[in-house]
């Protein structure tokens, strides 16, 4: 089972995670601090687990998850992993931190493309990139196999999914998002959302009420082919 601490952090309550296995590798997922206080929170938790990040994984561009990256990638060093598609909304961030936020965010990101189906070696954990467009036109999930973690950004909630009332998104997109690529994942595979709390693949294949009524029970007990058990 991997190491996960989750910081919450910015007024949208974005949970930032720190990932790693045996150590002390690291991968730090959706940065999105505003102030010292969020940004010490996750530095002084690398300094204590005597880790070193690797990598910071993005699961989409919008500024509560991107809004400390830059500072958080000059810090330790390291790349920054985001799909091409999102890069539109790095745009957004100043803007978006004139009216919620102080300070500015950072645009100068060391980035590196992912696409879907790649699969990142870091830290000592395989990561598969899953391209999930819909909330955004990037959004991205990053599957750990081995450990059956999914890391799901705003794709998939407990219980919801994400908005889709936003620029460049896509609703259409993200149902068939979910329901093609996410749903048929094992089913004891931990989902690890970017808001709220935890659930499973098979807790939403069975009970959120946004994939209604796509995740009906066929006569073979199955929920859209997939049997609800697996």
């Amino acid at each position: 089972m991997l190491n996960i601490r989750i910081f919450i952090f910015n007024p949208f309550r974005e949970r930032c995670m720190l990932v790693w296995d045996r150590g002390p590798g690291a991968v730090i997922i959706d940065p999105g601090f505003i102030g010292p206080e969020e940004r010490d929170a996750l530095y002084a938790c690398v300094e204590q687990e005597k880790l070193q990040p690797e990598a910071i994984l993005l699961t989409h561009a919008h500024f509560d998850h991107t809004h400390g990256v830059a500072e958080c990638a000059r810090h330790f060093g390291i790349p920054v992993y985001l799909h091409p598609e999102d890069r539109c909304h790095l745009d957004e961030l100043i803007p978006m931190a004139d009216r919620f936020f102080r300070p500015r965010a950072d645009l100068d990101l060391p980035l590196q493309d992912v696409t879907d189906g790649q699969r990142l070696t870091l830290a000592g954990m395989e990561l598969e990139v899953i391209h999930t467009p819909g909330h955004s036109p990037g959004s991205t999930c990053y599957y750990c196999a081995a450990s059956g973690d999914l890391f799901s950004g705003d794709t998939l909630f407990a219980g919801s999914i994400g908005r889709t009332d936003l620029p460049c998104a896509d609703y259409d997109r993200e149902i068939v998002s979910v329901m093609e690529k996410l749903l048929p994942l094992p089913g004891e595979t931990r989902v690890h959302p970017g808001h709220g709390g935890d659930t499973t693949i098979a807790a939403e294949r069975t009970g959120n009420p946004f994939l209604q009524p796509f995740n009906e029970k066929d006569e073979n007990g199955n929920v859209d082919g997939i049997p609800i058990d697996g």
